[in-house]
């Protein structure tokens, strides 16, 4: 038996006994006892097995299980720090929300309302919870998530736009042309928002730079035509900001290996030899 299919076998029996005593803590003890925290990496696959458990359960106890996931997405910073086994309870239960909310229509537009509250939390692994979140509601919802996320695109809100970057940045998802599409056209919203705005010091900013600098090489891979078109058009800005982002992702394999001539092309642009020095 693989971890995951032991840790469903486990959770499924937590999670039956939860419904029947409205009792958390055995669920809440064994998500932080097999979380791999403190360290430098969680537990991914536990947190993949509850998300599956609750939105399994969500079919039949959608109030309960949407009440138990987000109750552990609500613990606190001071409560579970970074690196505190407890922090692992907040990153299930927001992955959870998302995938509750995949399955459930009512209750999407209040998964994502949920999961742009979450993205402004000050821990990166319940961040990164929102981006697995978001993924799990574009798999199975995509039209109505992908057009609720450009709601998210506004207004200087960093890390609400990095949630929507890195959510829709998966390539699984992006092998639908128009779930590719979509996405391209959310990274362009959020470029249009920085080069619209000269204050970017902020840490929340930083954090969105950081993103786009794989995110944009991710969604290229879907739509490359257009994508690469599209980093031409960005290069042509000569905004310091975009040109690292364009650099960071001509980095990366995913498009070296696949796109070598498109790579080429974009590094002999005149902007970008200037920006390489």
């Amino acid at each position: 038996m693989s971890k995951k299919a032991s840790y469903l076998e486990v959770l499924a029996d937590l999670v039956s006994e939860f419904l029947k005593t409205n009792n958390e803590k055995e669920v809440r003890e064994y998500l932080a006892s097999n979380s791999n925290l403190p360290g430098p990496r969680g537990n991914l696959e536990l947190a993949e097995a509850f998300a599956e458990v609750a939105e399994e359960y969500s079919v039949t106890h959608r109030e309960e299980m949407w009440k138990l996931a987000s109750e552990f997405a609500d613990v606190s910073p001071s409560e579970a720090p970074v690196n505190n086994p407890k922090e692992f309870l907040p990153f299930c239960g927001t992955v959870a929300i998302g995938a509750i909310g995949s399955v459930h229509k009512t209750l999407h537009r209040k998964a994502l309302t949920f999961l742009k509250k979450m993205a402004n939390d000050q821990r990166w692994r319940t961040r990164e919870a929102v981006a697995m979140g978001i993924q799990k509601l574009v798999a199975k919802q995509s039209e109505n998530t992908l057009k609720e996320l450009e709601s998210w695109i506004e207004n200087s809100e960093w890390l609400a736009m990095r949630a929507a970057a890195a959510g829709v940045a998966e390539p699984a998802l992006l092998k639908d042309e128009q779930t590719a599409r979509s996405a391209l056209e959310l990274h362009k919203k959020i470029f249009a928002q920085i080069l619209a705005i000269r204050e970017r010091k902020s840490d929340a900013f930083k954090t969105l730079r950081q993103a786009l600098g794989y995110s944009l090489s991710v969604v290229i891979c879907g739509i490359p035509q257009e994508g690469f078109e599209y980093m031409q058009q960005l290069a042509d800005s000569q905004d310091a900001d975009i040109l690292w982002i364009i650099k960071e992702n001509l980095k990366k394999n995913r498009l070296i290996k696949n796109f070598p001539n498109e790579v080429a092309a974009i590094k002999k642009l005149p902007m970008m030899k200037e920006a390489y020095g």
